[in-house]
């Protein structure tokens, strides 16, 4: 935790976060939490990321700028590809069911 020294000849010292002000003891224990909040922000970074990972239009953490719609456009592509395929093969089982006057 991070403070100010306001008057140190009279050990008076300032949390800017909460603003108390209080006077310095030598019997209280301080421990700077800065690299925990650090940390913290970090996680809060990879959750965030998690999040976005299951909506196709959001940006990732490790992606490059301006890619945000390439899942949208991937699953476009594999949908046309896979109904071409799937037509292909619909109508080569018409084409021989007619062939063999099953139709």
């Amino acid at each position: 935790m991070s403070h100010v020294r306001v008057a140190p000849e009279f050990h008076l010292i300032l949390e800017p976060m909460s603003g108390i002000l209080a006077e310095e003891r030598e019997d209280i224990l301080e421990y700077s939490l800065d690299h925990i909040s650090t940390v913290v922000d970090e996680l809060d970074r990879i959750a965030e990321d998690m999040m976005n990972s299951l909506g196709p239009d959001k940006p990732l953490l490790a992606t490059f700028p301006g890619r945000e719609k390439a899942a949208v456009t991937a699953g476009i592509w594999t949908n046309i590809f896979y109904g071409f395929i799937g037509g292909l093969i619909l109508m080569t089982l018409i084409a021989v069911l007619m062939k063999l006057g099953g139709l």
